[in-house]
């Protein structure tokens, strides 16, 4: 039988734990300050009900139907820092449940790309969507790709913008009636915010535009009469990026049609 462990063995023993403990917490920091400097925040996220219909929570950006606008299930409402008055609408972000700060619900190195496609309102009992929270409520198929499916509620998560990859052109569905215009723009690559859009009929004078207004959302208006014309679209995106979508509507149209274009960003 080998003899105990004198003092000396047992203080080395301790003194490597210890060590060891140390130098693992350095390097978890050390990672969690690379995180951050390489863009992403921390914030939180809970889910939608279950028995909501993942196509219909277009909500506040006003899209009539996620799937329809591009978006698919995977899609979230944003809490107001996040929201910025509509302008979020279609952007993309990355989000990881922060296992190391909730093991319990987190699933570790797991990661979703989700849509910003509504707004999940403030309240006035200090609610996770108040400002300044960064606060993500999911759809259901996102959140469980992300955390496990129980009585999680919040979970702690790190998140980024990133770019959204979309497939086909970006879409136009007109709505409104007469000289009153409403577009709902949708399926956006690229930061998939738009920042600012222009609108022209083939009967303008070559190289106008027509500024359009944020009328909620992903709705832009206009006050003109452009039925019996082709439409052509310029946009902005919050990343600066612009594009021009020639005559991606034919003179034929009419209000509650939808037309993708061949561009994308």
């Amino acid at each position: 039988m080998a003899p105990p462990l004198g003092l000396s063995a047992v203080s080395s023993c301790a003194l490597f734990w210890h060590i060891f403990l140390l130098v693992s917490l350095v390097l978890e920091g050390m990672i969690i300050v690379n995180v951050e400097a390489n863009g992403w925040l921390s914030g939180h996220a809970t889910f939608y009900g279950t028995n909501q219909d993942p196509a219909t929570l277009g909500g506040a950006c006003g899209y009539d139907n996620t799937f329809h606008a591009g978006f698919g299930v995977n899609t979230a409402a944003v809490s107001s820092t996040l929201f910025r008055g509509g302008e979020a609408c279609g952007a993309c972000y990355q989000v990881i449940c922060n296992y190391r700060i909730d093991p319990k619900w987190c699933l570790q190195r797991r990661a979703v790309t989700v849509t910003a496609t509504n707004f999940c309102p403030p309240n006035n009992n200090g609610g996770w969507c108040n400002a300044p929270h960064q606060h993500f409520d999911m759809s259901t198929p996102a959140f469980l790709r992300i955390a496990r499916q129980g009585n999680e509620g919040i979970v702690p998560v790190i998140y980024r913008r990133v770019s959204c990859q979309r497939r086909g052109g970006v879409r136009f569905t007109l709505k409104g009636q007469s000289n009153f215009n409403m577009v709902m723009i949708s399926n956006v690559g690229g930061s998939g915010d738009v920042k600012a859009a222009w609108i022209r009929g083939s009967r303008m004078r070559r190289g106008t535009w027509l500024p359009m207004h944020r009328n909620w959302g992903a709705n832009w208006q206009s006050s003109i009469d452009l039925r019996n014309q082709k439409l052509s679209f310029k946009l902005t995106l919050v990343d600066g990026r612009a594009l021009v979508f020639s005559n991606v509507v034919p003179s034929t149209w009419s209000f509650g049609q939808t037309f993708s274009s061949l561009n994308q960003f």
